[in-house]
């Protein structure tokens, strides 16, 4: 168990450059298609919809579009954006939180699944995932394949952001008896250092198979990307699909 409070996240202070510090980590344009296809023409609902890097494009479709996410810094950020004060969204612990029920889709993005501090805490956003979907609807989880290769004596140094006005450095402890990866984010500017503390308790990609199947959900397809690259032995992140498993869906 970690000892991580992911509701304090954007209360770090993050939540005020979250945007200019993720913007060219991520493909929003692939990201946001495949979504839209998805839901075809139906309700979605985003676990950790943060400041709504994919659910302000989606609403700009014309999608009805309800959030869940644990911080109330970033949801003011949303809320702050045009077009974000129309997107309800519930403040809570997505792994139970109650945002209603019916939705063509629910939507896990770019690793959030990970913020969960233990592998109880992830079946049950699976299960309320599932809880969350109309009959035949699905839940596409996006998260990256863990690369424990890399880390020597069980730490990591990785540069995230080098610039002449900012450069960020991640520092990550690995815990592998309890897949736990503990990062620092260091943002030096303008004069200053911030951290930027946060957990993940990573999971492989048959364990998150395992979870859909005690959900109720099946695997529909599984990419390498947004974009529907095949995934392989080589895939450094994976887009899974689970449709559940209703009759006749």
């Amino acid at each position: 168990m970690s000892d991580f409070d992911p509701t304090a996240y954007g209360a770090s202070g993050i939540a005020e450059e979250y945007d200019d510090l993720y913007e060219t980590e991520w493909e929003t344009g692939p990201a946001v298609d495949r979504i839209a296809e998805l839901a075809r023409g139906g309700r979605v609902l985003e676990l950790g919809i943060g400041t709504g890097r994919l659910a302000l494009p989606l609403l700009e479709r014309g999608l009805e579009v309800h959030g869940v996410d644990a911080s109330a810094e970033m949801v003011a950020r949303l809320a702050g954006k045009p077009g974000g004060d129309r997107i309800p969204v519930v403040i809570g612990n997505f792994a139970d939180a109650d945002a209603g029920e019916g939705f063509s889709l629910v939507v896990l993005a770019v690793n959030t699944i990970f913020a969960l501090p233990d592998q109880e805490a992830q079946v049950a956003c699976f299960a309320n995932a599932a809880r969350h979907l109309a009959p035949g609807g699905a839940f596409v989880v996006e998260a990256w394949i863990p690369d424990v290769g890399a880390f020597r004596h069980n730490r990591l140094v990785r540069p995230r952001i080098m610039g002449t006005e900012r450069i960020s450095i991640e520092t990550v402890e690995l815990d592998p008896v309890a897949q736990m990866m503990r990062t620092t984010q260091a943002v030096l500017a303008n004069g200053s250092v911030r951290l930027y503390p946060a957990d993940h308790r990573y999971a492989w990609p048959a364990e998150l198979d395992l979870m859909a199947r005690l959900a109720g959900l099946h695997r529909e397809s599984r990419w390498a990307d947004w974009g529907g690259a095949p995934f392989t032995g080589e895939s450094r992140a994976h887009v899974t699909v689970y449709r559940r498993s209703d009759p006749g869906s």
